[in-house]
């Protein structure tokens, strides 16, 4: 319990501290490719028109937005994030743009204050890996579901080429941690704390029979830049009649 709690009280001072350059970064270290991985993430999660949506670790909002804009004006989307600084700039990009049917709101991904089946679809991008305990989010996000609703998780995971995981590595563990550290200013350590939390979190597969341990359905994965990150799906169990 006390070593779940310092992890999260860590992980969201790091996040607060770089949380203005977030984005740029974002951009930077992933050579602009965050972008079309949230689209491919919206793309597969098919939402209809007047769908109630939550972003659990929305961020700065990005996959927020681009939810709300297929929901349309009938449909919401509840962004949630455990990092003030961070939801902050979230709110201001969702003012700026008018997505007024976008709900901001500061919550916790393993303790969400919604009542049950309260949504169409949820989405999570880069939020999991960072959780406290990953399989209680997964919990939460099960019973948030409505029954046949639809979940969606973009994170980052292992690429699946032997000589590419070798070029990855060197990437991710020696030159991004110099690049996003001097781009931010940053001192508490986040950028190698990041490529740390990566090769700890669950490989495609393992991750796959996590989410079907929690009951969810028809589970799948695409991975995307040969399994730098990867998008993993599942469906609630329709409720017995």
């Amino acid at each position: 319990m006390q070593a779940a709690f310092d992890k999260e009280k860590t992980v969201q001072k790091m996040f607060s501290s770089i949380s203005a350059y977030y984005d740029l970064n974002n951009s930077l270290l992933s050579f602009g490719l965050h972008h079309s991985w949230k689209r491919k993430t919206l793309e597969i999660l098919n939402l209809h028109p007047n769908d109630h949506v939550l972003d659990i670790g929305s961020g700065t909002a990005d996959l927020a937005i681009l939810a709300a804009d297929r929901v349309k004006s009938g449909g919401r989307v509840i962004a949630t994030d455990l990092n003030e600084s961070m939801l902050s700039i979230g709110k201001k990009k969702v003012e700026s743009r008018q997505r007024h049917n976008i709900f901001c709101t500061l919550a916790n991904a393993e303790q969400l204050p919604f009542p049950d089946q309260s949504f169409d679809a949820i989405l999570t991008g880069f939020c999991m890996r960072n959780v406290a305990d990953l399989e209680q989010a997964l919990r939460e996000i099960y019973r948030l579901l409505k029954p046949e609703g639809k979940m969606a998780c973009l994170d980052f995971s292992t690429p699946v080429f032997a000589p590419f995981r070798k070029l990855y590595n060197f990437y991710s563990f020696f030159l991004l941690p110099k690049v996003g550290a001097w781009v931010s200013k940053d001192q508490t350590g986040i950028y190698q704390y990041l490529p740390d939390s990566i090769r700890e979190f669950p490989n495609q597969q393992t991750f796959k029979e996590m989410i079907e341990s929690i009951g969810f359905k028809e589970v799948r994965y695409l991975n995307q830049a040969g399994g730098i990150v990867a998008i993993h799906t599942g469906i609630r169990e329709k409720t017995a009649s």
